[in-house]
Parts: C-alpha cells; sequence; structure tokens
C-alpha cells in the first residue's frame, strides 16, 4: 500500500494538480478570512477562525473531487487498470494507497493555514485572546470531512471510465451529505429533525467545531470513511462478476 501511496502522491506533486489545488484553496479561504469586509476577521473584531472553518468545507467539496476523479478512472481508460490489479496487491491495498494520496494531498492544502491561526493569535487583544480547544477540533473536524469526501471521490473514480463523470458524481455525493440531510430536516420537527439531521457530515462537524471532541462523531466520521471504501472494493471486484 506505501509503494501505491508513494507513486501516487509523487505523480500529483510531477503536475500541477497538487499546486493548482493547494493554491486555490490558499487563495479563497485567504480572500475570505482577511479581505472580503462581510467575512473578514480583521472587520469582525472577534478572534477566532470561524470563517475558515465555515468557507473551507464548500471550497473542499470541489476541490477533493478534482483530486480523487482520476484515481481508478484514469487508469480504466487507459487500459491500465488490469495491469495493475495483476499485481500481488490486494484489492485493499491499491484502494487504500490511492485514498491516502488523495487524502495527504487535502491535509496539505491545510498546513499553510496554520499561519492564520499564528496571526489571529497575535493580534488578539490581549495576545493569545483566541479559543484554541475549538480551534483544534474544527481543524480535526475539517480533516474529517476531507477524508469522507476523499472517499466519496474514490468510490465515484472507480464507478466510471470517464474522469468528468466521476468529478460530477462525487461533487453531487458530498454536497448531499454534507447539506442534503440538514435540508431533509428542516422539514420536520423536533425529534425527528435532530435525528434525520445527525444522519449528515455537517452536524458532527458543528459539534466539533465547538471544541467538544465526542468518540460518537468520531465514530460516525470513520464508520462512513469504511463504508465507502468497502463500497469502492465492491465496484473494482464488479469486473469479476
Amino acid at each position: 500500500m506505501y509503494s501505491i501511496l508513494r507513486k501516487e502522491f509523487n505523480a500529483f506533486l510531477s503536475s500541477p494538480v497538487a499546486y493548482v489545488v493547494i493554491g486555490v484553496f490558499l487563495v479563497a479561504t485567504g480572500l475570505f478570512v482577511w479581505v472580503f469586509p462581510d467575512s473578514s476577521v480583521l472587520d469582525y473584531g472577534y478572534a477566532d477562525l470561524q470563517t475558515l472553518f465555515n468557507i473551507a468545507p464548500w471550497i473542499f467539496l470541489f476541490l477533493i473531487p478534482a483530486i480523487t476523479m482520476r484515481t481508478f478512472a484514469e487508469e480504466k481508460k487507459a487500459g491500465t487498470i488490469e495491469l495493475l490489479l495483476t499485481r500481488p496487491l490486494t484489492d485493499g491495498q491499491i484502494i487504500g494507497g490511492k485514498y491516502l494520496a488523495c487524502l495527504l494531498l487535502a491535509l496539505l492544502a491545510l498546513v499553510p493555514t496554520l499561519l492564520y491561526y499564528y496571526s489571529v493569535y497575535q493580534l488578539g487583544n490581549p495576545e493569545g485572546n483566541i479559543d484554541s480547544a475549538a480551534t483544534v477540533g474544527s481543524y480535526l473536524g475539517l480533516g474529517l470531512l476531507a477524508a469522507v469526501f476523499a472517499a466519496i471521490g474514490i468510490f465515484a473514480s472507480a464507478i466510471t471510465r470517464d474522469q468528468i463523470i466521476a468529478f460530477l458524481v462525487a461533487v453531487v455525493g458530498c454536497f448531499l451529505v454534507y447539506t442534503g440531510f440538514d435540508s431533509l430536516a428542516s422539514v420536520f420537527e423536533g425529534s425527528t429533525a435532530y435525528y434525520i439531521s445527525q444522519l449528515g457530515i455537517a452536524a458532527h462537524y458543528r459539534d466539533l467545531s465547538k471544541g467538544l471532541i465526542d468518540s460518537r462523531d468520531l465514530l460516525y466520521f470513520l464508520s462512513m470513511i469504511v463504508a465507502l471504501l468497502w463500497a469502492t472494493r465492491l465496484a473494482l471486484r464488479s469486473r469479476n462478476w
């Protein structure tokens, strides 16, 4: 699995994909956090990074499918998928290697945003007047959100040989999982609305963003990732049916 991960990650770094993804993410988040007056931390008056954690999922919703769309679709279109699958590697190792390479690139885009935290920490009055626990929880939630989006993207790429279709399926899938259940919950009231909203990612992401790291939220994200990677494995195995 490590050899697949290294090969895929090096392929990202040797192409414009990695630099475009990281550049777009940083420019978009930087504009919202520091420049646009309606969301700028400097104009907002509060030492927090809520703007970053509100806008980042929407940017990831498009960028992560752009990363994952080529993983299996390109192999199928080029006819190299059979060569890859006949190597002494299990389906799980192939999926795991490709998945981790995509996730690693997405998480790499988050690293420079730690400079945002440092800047807000220094600008706070008094210095350090920022809720660090909520920030850590938000980063954890954003990382897990990226992990689920990457799993959706890998699955979308495994069920088609066209990268554009894989991208569109992944975007729609990420959108529905992130906002679909909240929209459906708004139709209902009381406990029914609550339980429906808990089926979506957004509710668990919001809980983590408060700095409350609950095992139920972590279990939800891990279950989603495992289920999607298992579905990807079934999609690859369907070649033998």
